[in-house]
């Protein structure tokens, strides 16, 4: 959400950091939104303070015996308190439809972002790991993973494409990532592990900015609710019209949950697999922040999810997302990329992302800073540590076995009861 104030004390700079998102200037329509509320709001404050100096004057007529001027101001009066309430209806449809525009554009990208119209135009920050030499052709994890444990096809008929059964060790496999991810982040990285709800109400998604723009990615219930695409829906609004006092920032929260995408848009892209699916787990990572803090925070919640990686010894590279490829609610983005050797490529895995104030404001959530007598609002951070089926396809790839087994990584031994490879 942006601040209409900010706007009209900068509007070229405003529509110059849009433009990075490939947007046409809005400052104009959105002033002249402004300026016809801000309009009725000072003629209904005219109306209602000519009310109120009428009906006084109206008692001071009466004393003096003064009936044609008592009975003009109250007929005035009663044009007045009719005119009124159609004036502030006026002025809460131009507020509402200025903040219904206000929702509908993304966040501004920081100066440090690339501009570019894709994934295309994103930056190599750095590359970790060591990419495995096999003496045999890598397959993709969908042509390994049958015989492990991975089950489409009973899944599929059950409940149509994009869902997975997963059996035996494979689904232990699985709960181990699960396991791992959330022991390292509460343990060694400091983050509070929260159980949130995975139905939510409306004011939520528009909090974290999925909704209005993005109901048509949504799994909707009958009865009004939805169901989290992400827990970082959940954990963000935790502190929704609160007022936090800063000596508790920040506030950082992981959670492993369920997530449900209806995957709009996305039709005949990665059909097969794990890669994307309407029902995934994922450790998601939340931070709540002073404006101070944000960046250097974006910088920590980075490394928290690349550390997973290099425990799991899977090579990949952090990229810098360019102003195109950025998320709604973003402005700036790292994004974790795994290798994957039976695709060749590599993958996105995570998505870490500094949003400023953007959801802050959506959700009324603030900050108090001793000595002042106003708050700021907070400033918040999201990130994946790790999305688990992406993160099992990149297991299996990487740790594949010429006889069709798969090594388990180190890492994750503890949690598999002694089992150190899935065999078919």
């Amino acid at each position: 959400m942006h601040d209409i104030r900010l706007i009209r004390e900068n509007p070229a700079a405003f529509d110059a950091a849009l433009a990075l998102r490939g947007l046409e200037p809005q400052s104009p329509s959105l002033l002249d939104m402004d300026e016809r509320r801000r309009a009725l709001a000072t003629e209904a404050q005219a109306v209602l303070a000519r009310r109120n100096e009428a009906s006084k004057a109206i008692g001071a007529a009466k004393a003096s015996k003064d009936e044609v001027t008592s009975a003009a101001l109250m007929a005035e009066v009663a044009l007045l308190k009719e005119k009124l309430p159609a004036l502030e209806a006026e002025e809460r449809a131009a507020g509402e439809a200025l903040d219904e525009a206000l929702a509908a554009l993304p966040n501004l990208p920081l100066d440090d972002v690339p501009m570019g119209k894709d994934e295309h135009d994103n930056v190599l920050v750095h590359e970790r790991g060591t990419r495995l030499n096999f003496d045999f052709a890598p397959r993709e994890h969908d042509e390994i993973a049958a015989p492990l444990g991975m089950d489409f096809t009973s899944a599929v008929a059950m409940s149509g494409a994009r869902f997975v059964a997963l059996r035996g060790n494979m689904a232990r496999l699985n709960r181990a990532l699960g396991q791992f991810m959330l022991d390292l982040q509460t343990g060694d990285h400091g983050y509070t592990e929260i159980a949130p709800p995975l139905l939510v109400r409306d004011e939520a998604l528009f909090g974290t900015g999925q909704l209005p723009k993005f109901a048509e990615d949504l799994f909707r219930t009958t009865d009004g609710r939805w169901l989290i695409p992400t827990a970082e829906v959940s954990l963000t609004n935790l502190v929704r019209e609160q007022i936090i006092d800063q000596s508790t920032l920040p506030i950082r929260m992981t959670a492993l949950t369920p997530c449900f995408r209806s995957e709009a848009g996305s039709a005949g892209r990665d059909t097969r697999g794990l890669i994307r699916q309407h029902q995934f787990d994922k450790v998601e990572m939340v931070s709540v922040v002073a404006v101070e803090q944000g960046l250097d925070e974006l910088e920590r919640m980075t490394v928290c999810a690349e550390r997973v990686l290099d425990l799991l010894g899977l090579p990949y590279r952090r990229m810098l997302l360019c102003s195109g490829d950025m998320g709604f609610g973003a402005r700036k983005t790292y994004d974790l990329e795994v290798w994957l050797p039976g695709q060749d490529r590599y993958r996105e895995i995570s998505s870490c992302s500094y949003c400023g104030d953007f959801q802050g404001r959506r959700m009324n959530a603030r900050y108090r800073v001793e000595g002042e007598k106003g708050t700021r609002f907070v400033h918040t951070l999201n990130g994946s540590g790790l999305a688990l089926g992406r993160t099992l396809v990149a297991v299996i790839e990487n740790y594949q076995q010429a006889d069709g087994s798969v090594i388990i990584p180190d890492a994750l031994r503890p949690y598999m009861g002694g089992i150190t490879r899935l065999e078919p």
